[in-house]
């Protein structure tokens, strides 16, 4: 899948695609609660009302740059509290190549935040040591995302996803702590978007007058466009996670601004009453 925003491709690697099976992050979300929003029906779910979602790497090419935004779940990790997140020996870096992406051409990892499916691939093991994917990269992560983490990685499952998937970055100085608002290049401003994690961002593009905003998981899936209120199980503060959502979705709504997720695709956010929907970019 391939967007443009302006002279600025955007393609999205699929690492894994699930229907169903997210009541455990989206509690609130029950089939018939989906069926009550048309609009979500077929792209983002079925018509039973199941929710369609993906772990994905977005590749951002601008003039000047290949950047690598949220690196998935990794293979060969240990420690997830998910079985199948588990010692997964999966295609992603051969899928990413196909794309025209070869590992050695990236020149910049940027992680939204640093939850356990969006840094796994910051790593691979070679010779039973995490050692970068991506040698010629330099890795943004938010400062205060990155000072959190380091600081509050206590439980065994945190521990190892730390351990395995940032720890290593930084000891092999490849690591770059920036602003929650830092300019990344001349096309992409970040914008703090705190509450699923507290450091959490987001990335602001704008090219040749064309406008995109990549949220990140400030929304798991589109349905929480219409219940601003659903908050995921895994958000460090809810109530923070639905401010965030209702800020970031009034800035982008109703305008041409192309916004694609951490975990589901591109499309235009347009007001509905106090809320919003999503319209599917070319559906």
């Amino acid at each position: 899948m391939r967007w443009t925003i302006g002279r600025v491709k955007i393609t999205k690697v699929v690492e894994l695609e699930t229907v169903g099976h997210t009541r455990f992050i989206l509690p609130s979300a029950g089939s018939e609660e989906i069926r009550r929003l048309p609009w979500l029906i077929p792209h983002f779910a079925t018509e039973e009302g199941r929710l369609k979602m993906s772990i994905h790497a977005l590749v951002v090419e601008t003039p000047t740059r290949r950047i690598v935004v949220d690196t998935g779940l990794g293979n060969d990790k240990q420690g997830r509290t998910i079985p199948i997140w588990n010692d997964r020996k999966g295609p992603f870096l051969d899928d990413l190549t196909a794309a025209g992406y070869p590992p050695d051409s990236i020149d910049t990892v940027l992680c939204t935040h640093l939850h356990v499916d969006h840094i796994g691939w910051n790593t691979r093991l070679k010779d039973g040591r995490w050692v970068p994917t991506f040698e010629n990269a330099r890795y943004v992560f938010g400062q205060t995302e990155y000072a959190y983490w380091r600081d509050h990685s206590t439980a065994p499952d945190k521990a190892a996803i730390f351990a395995d998937s940032v720890a290593p970055i930084l000891k092999a100085g490849r690591a770059e702590l920036v602003a929650s608002d830092a300019r990344i290049c001349d096309e992409i401003t970040l914008i703090p978007t705190p509450g699923h994690s507290p450091g959490h961002i987001s990335l602001h593009i704008r090219s040749d007058g064309e406008e995109g905003v990549l949220a990140g998981d400030v929304a798991h899936h589109p349905c929480q466009m219409a219940h601003l209120d659903w908050s995921s199980t895994v958000d460090s503060d809810a109530s923070q996670s639905a401010q965030t959502r209702r800020e970031l979705f009034a800035r982008v709504a109703d305008r041409p601004v192309l916004v694609i997720g951490g975990h589901f695709d591109a499309g235009h956010i347009k007001r509905d009453g106090d809320a919003f929907k999503f319209v599917g970019a070319g559906h």
